[in-house]
C-alpha cells in the first residue's frame, strides 16, 4: 500500500472536490499496490459518491480520504464524552486497513449524507402473528430494511404447518414454503447500492414442516434469494444419537399444541446431511446453545433471540440490529514470517479497547441515521397509512438500539496472523495461540465497555442480577475477577459486544484471509460478481442462477510477502509451472494450512474453543474435499454440537458456485 497519507484531513475542507472516475481508479490502484480487485471493491462500495441523473460524482480519491471521513465523524461523537479521542488519534488506528477496520455499512455510511441509509449490517425482525397480516408485515419490513442497506433474518416457526385448518376460504394452510418463496423474491427485488439484499430464513426442527423446509432449495431456481438454516435442539440431537423417534408440534413452544407429529429423527437428519453435502445448505444453528449462552436473553422474552443475520454470526431478538468492525490480526504481528516474529499484545489490547469505543460511537451515529430516515419518511408525499409501517419499524429498531447498544466487534486475518507467526493453521499449537488471542480480545473489549459505562453510562436495561448465572459472564468472573467486580459496580455500556463475521470485501481491502478462516489457496482464481448495471465488462463465468462473474488469477497477498521476505522474485515465481510453485509452497507456513487441507475435526474443535470467548456467534465454513462421504458431513455436525459451536456450515468442494476456485482446474495448470 502507498504509505504517503494526506497531511491535511480533506474532509475538513469546506468544498468537496469532484474527482474524475479515471483518476480515482488510477490513484486507488496505486494505493492498493496494483490490486485491481481491492480497488474495484473500494470504488464500487465505499468511495463517497453521489448519483446525479445518469452521472456519478466521486468525492474521494483513495481510501485515505475515506479514513479521514470516518475519523472525523467518530471524533465528533467522542467529543460528547469524557476522555475523547481526537480525529488524528482515530485516523492513526484505522488508516491503510492495517489495524482497526469498520465493515460494510459503517464504512460506506459514516459521514455520507448523499444516501439515506442505516449503518446497521444486520437486523432480525419478527412478530408472533400466524396470519396473512403478520406474514405480509414481515415481507414489507424486510424490504424496507434492505433498501437502507441492511441484511435481514427472520424465523418461520410461528407459521402454521401445511394442511392445518384456517378460518378463511382456503380452508387449510399452505404451510411455510410459499412464504419462503415470497420472502426470497422480495430480497431479489430490493436493491442496495446496486446489489441485492441478503436474507436468512430459519425454522425450528420441532416444526412439522421442517422436512419441506430442508428440501425447499433443492429445486433449481427456487428460493435463490435467501440463506436457510435449521434450528437444531439438544433433544433432537439426542434422538439421533440414541436412534429414537422425535415429536414435532405446533405451536413449537406450546404446552398444549394443536398438532403433534412423531417422526424418524434419523431420516430427517440424513436429509439435512444429504442436502448440505449436495448444495452446502441448509446451515445448522444449535439453538439451545445459542439461547443458553446468550446475554441478551437474560433480559426476558423481548430480548430473546429469534433468528440470525444472513451469515449466522449474529443471533438477535426481533427488531434488534448490529454494526460490524474488525481487528486486523495480521497487523499485530511484528517481523512477520521470520524467526523474530512476535505478537504485539500491548498494542492489540489497547486497540481493542479503542475499537469497542468506536463501536459504541457508531451506535450514536446509527441513531442519527435512523432519525434522518424517519425525517425522510415523514416528508414523503404519501398517505400516512402507507408510511405507518415503515415509521413504526424504524422506531422499534431505534428503541432496541438505545436500550441495548449492541456492538459487533470482531476480527479478520486470523489465517495470515497464524502463518506470520510461523504457526500452521489447524495444529494444536496454532489453535492454542488463536484461543488466547480471542480471550484477550474478549477481556479487553469488556474492559472498554465497563470503562465507558463509568464515563457514558451503562446500557439502560443493565441488571447484574439478571446476568449472574449466564455462562459467558461467569467465564469472565473466573478469568478476570477484578473486571467482573467493576462490571457489577458500574455496569457495561453494551449488552453484547463480539462476533466473527465473514469479512468479505473488508478482507479484500486488508489483503488478508477472511475472518477466522484459513487461506483458501496461496494461488487461486477469484470471481467478482458483476452487477447488471455495469456496462462493457468482460464476463468470464455465468453461474446456475444466471449471475455473471469476472475472474482473476492471483497470488494470496501475504504469500507474496512471505516470498519476498524469503528472497524469491515474485515475477519469476509467477512464470513457474504449478509443480515448481507447489515445491515453494511446501517451504511456507501456508503448506497443509489451506481450507481443504485442514483436518475438519481440528477446525470444528477450534471453532468451539474460540466460541467460548465470543458472546454472539462465529461465521465459519468447514471445507471438505469433493469426494467426502455424507457420513463425514454428519460427523462434522455432531462434532460441532459436542464442541460447543453455535452453528456449522459445510462446503464440499464443487457443490455450488463460488467466488474462489481451486487451482486444480485445467486453465490454471500452466499458471
Amino acid at each position: 500500500m502507498n504509505q504517503n497519507s494526506n497531511k491535511i484531513n480533506p474532509n475538513s475542507l469546506q468544498n468537496k472536490t469532484i474527482y474524475p472516475k479515471e483518476q480515482v481508479l488510477a490513484a486507488s490502484k496505486e494505493y492498493f499496490n496494483g490490486d485491481e480487485l481491492a480497488r474495484d471493491s473500494w470504488v464500487k462500495k465505499y468511495c463517497l459518491k453521489e448519483k446525479i441523473g445518469e452521472d456519478e460524482q466521486l468525492y474521494e480519491l483513495t481510501p485515505d480520504d475515506m479514513h479521514w471521513r470516518l475519523a472525523k465523524e467518530l471524533a465528533r461523537i467522542e467529543s460528547k464524552y469524557p476522555n475523547a479521542l481526537t480525529e488524528e488519534e482515530i485516523y492513526e488506528t484505522i488508516k491503510h486497513f492495517k489495524r482497526i477496520v469498520p465493515q460494510g455499512s459503517p464504512m460506506s455510511g459514516i459521514g455520507n449524507n448523499y444516501q439515506v441509509v442505516s449503518l446497521g449490517n444486520c437486523f432480525v425482525i419478527g412478530n408472533n402473528a400466524d396470519s396473512y397480516g403478520g406474514i405480509m408485515r414481515i415481507d414489507e419490513e424486510q424490504a424496507q430494511l434492505m433498501k437502507r442497506r441492511g441484511g435481514v433474518g427472520h424465523d418461520l416457526s410461528k407459521i402454521r404447518p401445511e394442511l392445518t385448518p384456517v378460518k378463511n376460504s382456503a380452508i387449510t394452510s399452505t404451510g411455510i414454503i410459499p412464504f419462503m418463496e415470497r420472502y426470497s423474491n422480495s430480497t431479489k427485488e430490493t436493491a442496495q447500492s446496486g446489489r441485492r439484499g441478503a436474507l436468512m430464513l430459519s425454522l425450528s426442527i420441532k416444526h412439522p414442516d421442517s422436512e419441506a423446509f430442508i428440501d425447499a432449495k433443492m429445486t433449481d431456481g427456487k428460493i435463490t434469494g435467501a440463506n436457510v438454516s435449521v434450528k437444531i435442539h439438544d433433544d433432537f440431537m439426542e434422538s439421533i444419537i440414541n436412534k429414537k423417534n422425535y415429536v414435532q408440534q405446533y405451536p413449537i413452544d406450546s404446552n398444549k399444541p394443536i398438532l403433534k407429529k412423531t417422526v424418524d429423527a434419523n431420516k430427517i437428519w440424513n436429509k439435512i446431511v444429504h442436502n448440505a453435502w449436495k448444495s452446502a445448505e441448509p446451515g445448522i444453528l444449535f439453538w439451545d446453545k445459542i439461547i443458553s449462552e446468550s446475554i441478551s436473553s437474560c433480559y426476558g422474552k423481548m430480548w430473546t433471540e429469534s433468528s440470525t443475520n444472513p451469515c449466522g454470526e449474529l443471533p438477535l431478538p426481533p427488531y434488534d440490529s448490529c454494526r460490524l468492525l474488525a481487528m486486523n490480526l495480521f497487523g499485530y504481528v511484528v517481523n512477520p514470517f521470520t524467526k523474530e516474529a512476535y505478537f504485539d499484545w500491548d498494542l492489540f489490547k489497547s486497540d481493542v479497547e479503542k475499537g469497542e469505543r468506536y463501536m459504541d460511537d457508531i451506535v450514536d451515529l446509527e441513531l442519527e441515521k435512523i432519525d434522518r430516515i424517519l425525517e425522510k419518511i415523514e416528508s414523503d408525499p404519501e398517505d400516512e397509512e402507507i408510511k405507518w409501517v415503515e415509521i413504526k419499524l424504524w422506531n422499534k429498531i431505534r428503541e432496541k438500539a438505545v436500550q441495548g447498544r449492541r456492538t459487533g466487534l470482531g476480527i479478520t486475518g486470523e489465517g495470515d496472523m497464524l502463518a506470520a507467526m510461523n504457526l500452521t493453521y489447524g495444529t494444536d499449537t496454532a489453535t492454542d495461540f488463536a484461543v488466547e488471542v480471542h480471550k484477550q480480545l474478549k477481556l479487553s473489549a469488556y474492559r472498554s465497555s465497563v470503562i465507558m459505562a463509568k464515563e457514558r453510562g451503562a446500557f439502560p436495561i443493565y441488571d447484574a442480577e439478571r446476568e449472574i448465572n449466564n455462562p459467558f459472564i461467569t467465564r469472565i468472573l473466573d478469568e478476570d475477577p477484578q473486571l467482573y467486580a467493576e462490571m457489577v459496580t458500574y455496569g457495561r455500556r453494551n449488552i453484547a459486544l463480539l462476533t466473527i463475521a465473514p469479512t468479505g470485501t473488508a478482507s479484500i481491502m486488508t489483503q488478508t484471509t477472511s475472518g477466522i478462516e484459513p487461506v483458501f489457496l496461496p494461488i487461486y482464481k477469484r470471481r467478482r460478481k458483476i452487477n447488471p448495471q455495469e456496462k462493457n465488462v468482460k464476463i468470464d463465468f455465468v453461474d446456475d442462477e444466471g449471475v455473471a462473474w469476472q475472474e482473476y488469477i492471483v497470488f494470496h497477498h501475504k504469500f507474496e510477502l512471505w516470498l519476498t521476505i524469503n528472497g524469491y522474485d515474485i515475477e519469476v515465481v509467477k512464470t513457474m509451472s504449478t509443480e515448481q510453485v507447489n515445491e515453494i509452497v511446501k517451504k511456507s507456513p501456508y503448506y497443509k494450512a489451506t481450507s481443504n487441507d485442514i483436518d475438519w475435526v481440528k477446525k470444528v474443535e477450534m471453532q468451539g474453543r474460540i466460541q467460548k470467548h465470543i458472546d454472539h456467534s462465529i461465521s465459519v465454513t468447514v471445507n471438505l474435499p469433493e469426494d467426502v462421504t455424507e457420513d463425514i458431513v454428519s460427523k462434522v455436525y455432531e462434532t460441532g454440537w459436542r464442541s460447543g459451536c453455535k452453528g456449522i456450515t459445510v462446503y464440499r468442494d464443487g457443490s455450488r458456485s463460488g467466488v474462489l476456485v481451486s487451482n486444480k482446474e485445467k486453465e490454471l495448470d500452466e499458471k
